[in-house]
């Protein structure tokens, strides 16, 4: 039986804003769990969407919120490691610390399923060309470090009542109700559409991207997919993998093929390519949305008025808005 009621714990960020109305146009029940730091008005009300304002660290309050549900799909953590480097007890306490808990708490409710939202960071530094789910893990830094740690913790809890499924995102991008505009395509097209040039630090380094709209589909996806399928299995999510320099031409082109592209040196060079062959193989996914349909997107919404002093908005920058409220 596929699960009915989900709970999407961190449905209230960038990429929940954008599952959460996907969910419940599929029938869904839809209970969001979050903080809601960037606002509670970005998830429409729905009859079939309960929404709860709390903290994944209340292990009482999720002793009382998750019985009834099929899925947690968790998508919460202080995300990137700019933003774990801005404090990183709070990092720890967020994406790590309640983790096994939660888990716990899942397990005992009776809950189904459990997908988990690790990231395509853990890899570290690879010099293959693409790197699949089987390869070594190499995470470089405390925010991957604990990604890690949780596949692990949720992996070990995979048994025939409770099946687990990783999920690994590239750098997503696109429009949500929820912007974020300190990811690699969104700052591209913020600058270009508001300061008429980009700035790019390297240009040689490949990254893999995802359009919002397809990451949104790999969880739906996993959701609906069978029990044998997805059981303890881990999945790479991107698409695209192109260099810094590829997707600032992208953004020109989209934007105004006049805008200067302003090159300058970096010490990052940090370079990766990472392959989503084994959830197109076993799942049968493939992607639908490019970067260009992304971009558009966000044209789209700049020129409709969505996207209000984008340059310096804190509630468009993980961690000016972590600074702004103090969150601890």
């Amino acid at each position: 039986m596929k699960p009915k009621k989900i709970l999407v714990i961190g449905g209230g960020g960038y990429v929940g804003s954008f599952l959460v109305p996907l969910l419940l146009e599929k029938n869904y029940n839809v209970t969001v769990f979050d903080l809601f730091i960037y606002g509670a008005d970005k998830i429409q009300q729905h009859r079939n969407l309960k929404i709860i304002k709390g903290d994944m660290r209340d292990a009482d309050l999720l002793k009382n919120v998750i019985p009834g549900h099929d899925c947690v799909i968790h998508l919460a953590c202080i995300s990137n490691d700019p933003s774990f480097d801005l404090n990183p007890k709070l990092g720890k306490s967020v994406n790590y610390d309640s983790f096994l808990p939660l888990v716990k708490i899942s397990k005992a409710s009776k809950c189904s399923n459990f997908i988990y939202a690790s990231s395509s960071s853990v890899y570290g530094l690879k010099s293959e060309p693409n790197v699949n789910e089987n390869m070594s893990l190499e995470p470089l830094t405390d925010y991957s470090k604990f990604k890690v740690l949780c596949e692990k913790i949720i992996l070990d809890n995979q048994d025939n009542n409770f099946t687990t499924t990783v999920i690994r995102p590239a750098t997503v991008c696109g429009y949500a109700p929820r912007q974020r505009m300190d990811l690699t395509v969104n700052i591209l097209t913020n600058h270009a559409v508001n300061n008429k040039k980009i700035l790019v630090f390297g240009g040689d380094q490949k990254r893999p991207n995802i359009n919002i709209k397809d990451m949104a589909r790999v969880y739906v996806k996993v959701l609906e997919s069978e029990k044998s399928k997805i059981a303890g299995e881990i999945f790479n999510a991107g698409y695209e993998n192109y260099t810094i320099r590829k997707l600032a031409e992208i953004v020109r082109k989209k934007i105004d093929e006049k805008i200067n592209i302003d090159f300058q040196s970096t010490n990052d060079k940090r370079s990766y390519h990472i392959s989503s062959e084994k959830i197109k193989e076993k799942l049968g996914f493939q992607n639908r949305h490019d970067i260009e349909e992304a971009v558009e997107s966000l044209k789209i919404a700049f020129e409709n008025k969505k996207l209000k002093d984008s340059l310096n908005n804190p509630l468009y920058f993980n961690i000016q808005r972590m600074k702004q409220i103090n969150l601890k």
